[in-house]
């Protein structure tokens, strides 16, 4: 019986060989089980439409070097690094503690004896990457950089801090265990040093997304269910409409690809937990405890933006966020959101630094994401309570496939 974490190191496979690695069986309490591992290789990345774990490490990476090859040599062990720690196994083939005594074990051994806890990995890269400051070529793949992937525009009300935004590549590592994710960024930041350095990261907790018809909507930190009307795994139709990239529409390495669009909203907990619920529900345009749009009675009718109450007012404000974000609104835009709570400590005045870590893939952000936010940003009530502090925008190519690595066609 062989345990977690050394299966691969006895063998020495390498990560062409971890497409099935997910099914691999393990030691647990002397009784052979499967793995909770997502599968690594595929159409599509996971941690996309993969059912939202409850944990969240999400990295921007900034290339340092200028050397193509070693960006591309950082890419490939990155990818055989991610392929066997989603399997629930050491970053390294030989693992934490069985290398020599004299040098770095190939792996930080914080995960020694976890299961693999749902572990996904998806990368993206930024605008960036393609052209520095000044317009120049950095890496020979300017060429290749998808229109979709043009800056976000400032919206009305950002508040942005650049040291905490953009970046030329980002790593979103999902788990059901805060340590799993923990371990899987900082075994890659290791792998990438000289050629990456961390820009920012963010830990996430709770998630305030589901993906898949079978979880239940989360809440976030204002006490309201999150992501009712999500995109969901199994409405192949609509993924195929609004998730995924077709082809031809873009360069050929993003075919089977998406956008990710990340925004880091914190939330005004204090001001926001001294308002009355009526107001809060007005502000949202749901009910706080079932979650039903105002004037309905369940979670997922429909909100009827033509209702009107006695008094000949609209039942949903003109100024909800329910209004303002629904495709009818927006011209029949849609995304898969797949957002976190945070909290990273207090603001030195006994304020709690906290809120929400947006994230939402789409196949084209100018069509999804950004019509969406203008019209929040202009007209949403809950301005009041928000603030916009980061924002990133990554073009996350489609799964790895036949022994390839990330990133294998955009540097082709």
């Amino acid at each position: 019986m062989i345990t977690r974490r050394r299966a691969l190191a006895l063998g020495g496979v390498g990560a062409a060989g971890l497409a099935g690695a997910g099914a691999a069986l393990i030691s647990r309490g002397g009784s052979e089980a499967v793995t909770d591992a997502v599968a690594f290789t595929g159409p599509h990345q996971a941690g996309i439409v993969t059912p939202a774990q409850d944990r969240l490490h999400f990295v921007a990476f900034d290339v340092v070097t200028k050397d193509r090859e070693r960006l591309v040599r950082t890419l490939r062990e990155w990818t055989a690094a991610a392929a066997r720690m989603t399997a629930g196994l050491d970053a390294g083939e030989i693992g934490a503690v069985d290398g020599m005594p004299e040098a770095p074990p190939d792996d930080t051994g914080e995960a020694i004896g976890l299961p693999a806890s749902a572990l996904t990995l998806t990368v993206g890269f930024g605008p960036t990457l393609f052209r520095d400051a000044t317009g120049k070529d950095r890496f020979g793949i300017a060429g290749k950089l998808p229109a979709a992937l043009e800056p976000l525009p400032r919206f009305t009300g950002d508040t942005l801090d650049e040291a905490i935004s953009g970046g030329d590549i980002a790593i979103q590592a999902c788990a059901n265990d805060p340590q799993v994710a923990v371990h899987a960024i900082r075994n890659l930041a290791r792998i990438g040093m000289g050629t990456v350095s961390v820009r920012w990261s963010q830990l996430g907790f709770g998630r305030t997304s589901s993906t898949a018809t079978g979880q239940a909507t989360p809440r976030n930190l204002f006490g309201f269910k999150d992501g009712t009307r999500n995109l969901k795994a199994e409405q192949e139709d609509l993924l195929r409409e609004h998730l995924w990239v077709p082809d031809g529409d873009g360069p050929d390495w993003m075919t089977g690809g998406s956008y990710l669009v990340t925004r880091k909203i914190r939330m005004l907990i204090e001001t926001w937990d001294r308002s009355s619920l009526a107001e809060q529900e007005a502000i949202v345009g749901r009910h706080k405890g079932t979650g039903a749009p105002l004037g309905a009675a369940g979670e997922f009718d429909e909100p009827d933006l033509t209702a009107v109450g006695a008094d000949g007012t609209d039942l949903i404000p003109a100024t909800a966020h329910v209004r303002l974000a629904h495709p009818d609104t927006n011209n029949g835009a849609r995304m898969l959101r797949r957002g976190y709570n945070f909290v990273d400590g207090s603001d030195g005045l006994g304020r709690l630094d906290a809120g929400l870590f947006f994230i939402a893939f789409q196949r084209d952000p100018r069509t999804g994401f950004v019509p969406v936010q203008r019209s929040l940003a202009a007209s949403d009530e809950m301005n009041e309570y928000v603030r916009h502090v980061s924002s990133g925008l990554f073009a996350c190519p489609p799964g790895v496939t036949g022994g390839g690595w990330w990133g294998d066609r955009l540097f082709a």
